[in-house]
């Protein structure tokens, strides 16, 4: 059966593990597996504008062995000029796998349904997983291993209903995270991606928090995260949002009531003076940078273990 990535909780606690264990292998030998020898072809689509995505797909397809295959979904118009069903039919015919940048989740399922390929999701409107991988194998880099990850406290302070928010909840508790949400109560996470993620939890030992106090959220916690206040195609929003969301600003302020060693994520691109500060973004409790390169090192070890696994290998 063929293994896809369309959401955090698409891999088990067991298999998340095994993916973070082989992106930390990456970072050290970038040519430790080369699942795309000879090479292969890897179709990566873009529907939204994208810098770190591209980036660490095209490059990370390449050191595995194979060939970006990138396609401009300005150009395709899938779903518009040809349907995802007939797309779908045309490149599992013709690539190892499928990676898409695109609005709706209910798009991407529809391409798994038919690819017969894996299928990666890059980013939609619910979900960024790809990201939060990176962002836990980076946490796990700094923490000792991606088994030290369970039982430390994650908290995501910033708009709670977008899909950074979303898949911190489910890949955090997956992760056996202390995840925490802090956030407007207009902006709370979908309540059932919520209760998905307190259902996981369950079973790996983490929990999950959601609360409208900034300061709650983050206390005592080991890492603090945030992202852009206006996702991508709400850019009217903003002035309305930045009365919402100064409060949960990630500041210096902010920042001292998590651990006093607690690392700073934020999945980039970032804007200084809104949802996080430069003191905060560019000093030395922040490993934007390195999450920004756990991009690469994560997707390359997601691809490996999508190829390797079920019938796609």
């Amino acid at each position: 059966m063929t293994k896809h990535f369309l959401r955090d909780d698409d891999l088990t606690p067991s298999e998340q593990r095994q993916v973070l264990e082989l992106a930390l292998a990456f970072k050290k030998d970038r040519h430790v597996q080369t699942p795309l020898r000879g090479p292969r072809a890897v179709a990566v689509i873009f529907d939204k504008p994208t810098l770190r995505t591209q980036v660490s797909f095209t490059t990370g397809i390449a050191e595995l062995g194979g060939y970006p295959l990138l396609v401009d979904g300005n150009l395709a118009q899938i779903g518009k000029r040809e349907s995802i069903a007939d797309t779908a039919r045309v490149l599992g015919r013709q690539v190892a796998a499928i990676v898409w940048r695109t609005f709706e989740q209910s798009a991407i399922t529809e391409m798994s349904e038919l690819a017969g390929v894996p299928v990666v999701n890059a980013l939609t409107d619910d979900f960024h997983p790809c990201q939060i991988l990176a962002d836990l194998a980076t946490l796990a880099e700094h923490f000792g291993g991606a088994g030290e990850l369970s039982g430390k406290t994650l908290a995501y302070v910033g708009d709670g209903a977008n899909n950074m928010a979303h898949s911190y909840l489910l890949g955090g508790a997956t992760a056996g995270l202390h995840v925490r949400i802090g956030s407007p109560a207009q902006y709370s996470p979908a309540p059932q991606v919520v209760g998905r993620a307190t259902q996981i939890a369950a079973q790996t030992g983490g929990s999950v928090t959601v609360t409208t106090d900034p300061n709650e959220a983050v206390a005592g916690a080991d890492a603090v995260a945030t992202d852009t206040w206006v996702s991508m195609g709400r850019e009217d929003e903003q002035a309305e949002r930045r009365d919402i969301f100064i409060p949960y600003q990630l500041n210096t302020e902010l920042l001292q009531h998590a651990k006093a060693d607690a690392l700073v994520l934020h999945c980039l691109p970032a804007y200084r003076g809104q949802e996080i500060t430069a003191a905060v973004l560019d000093g030395p409790q922040s490993v934007a940078w390195d999450e920004a390169e756990y991009r690469l090192h994560a997707q390359k070890a997601l691809l490996t273990y999508l190829l390797t696994h079920g019938d796609a290998q």
